[in-house]
């Protein structure tokens, strides 16, 4: 329903879009779903995690979680959602003890310890790590990400495997490629990785390619089916 520039299902509410707008798209995506809304962190980049059940929804703003940056659950039905544009949606299920989460994951939300504090909650509500499979979504690459060198050198200090180098050979950051580094150190069964990158491929919204540009979304929900 969204106009340009946020053409197309954009699911953000602070990009500037209609906000009718985004709430026909969050509707929309909710009916694919059979869901009654998916639920949404704020995301101010750090590493807060909300539990969702069934009674948590905020009759004004039914979608997004105050202050945190993930979300888990262990209710079936309840759709979580992460909002990107460049950042990393990172999913997580564990499907023998049927629990969910949703991360957020850009740059300071990694080095912050978002991932390592949701597949916390998650254990909280019974998961395992090692039963765990996690998706990394759409996000932009490390042939991409260029920084100053300081920056990276800080960020691989504190996340190993985020070094890169853009195509002209200049400091870079691989966001999923640390993001890899930390869920393999804190055990998951199986990690995956969607291979696109955000700026190269226009499908996606980017930040960083467009500016002014909307938000699509990782979403993982529990059936209930066994």
């Amino acid at each position: 329903m969204s106009k340009p520039p946020w053409d197309g299902l954009n699911l953000g509410l602070r990009v500037g879009d209609d906000p009718t707008a985004v709430a026909a798209n969050r509707a929309d995506l909710a009916g694919r779903l059979a869901t009654g809304s998916v639920r949404f962190p704020e995301q101010v980049h750090g590493a807060g995690v909300q539990i969702v059940t069934g009674d948590r929804v905020a009759p004004e703003n039914p979608g997004d979680a105050p202050g945190v940056d993930a979300l888990v659950t262990a209710t079936p039905g309840i759709a979580l959602g992460v909002l990107v544009a460049d950042c990393l949606p990172v999913l997580l299920v564990d499907p023998a003890a049927q629990v969910v989460g949703a991360a957020h994951a850009g740059r300071r939300g990694l080095v912050a310890g978002v991932l390592t504090a949701t597949v916390a909650a998650m254990r909280g509500l019974g998961a395992e790590p090692a039963g765990v499979t996690a998706v990394i979504g759409p996000a932009v690459c490390g042939r991409c990400y260029e920084v100053p060198a300081e920056l990276q050198e800080a960020v691989d200090a504190a996340m190993p495997g985020a070094a890169a180098t853009t195509r002209s050979g200049t400091a870079a950051l691989d966001l999923p490629g640390g993001a890899r580094s930390i869920l393999a150190g804190i055990g998951i069964g199986e990690i995956r990785t969607v291979e696109h990158c955000t700026i190269e491929d226009e499908r996606f919204y980017s930040y960083r390619r467009d500016g002014r540009t909307g938000r699509f979304a990782g979403v993982v929900m529990l059936t209930g089916d066994a």
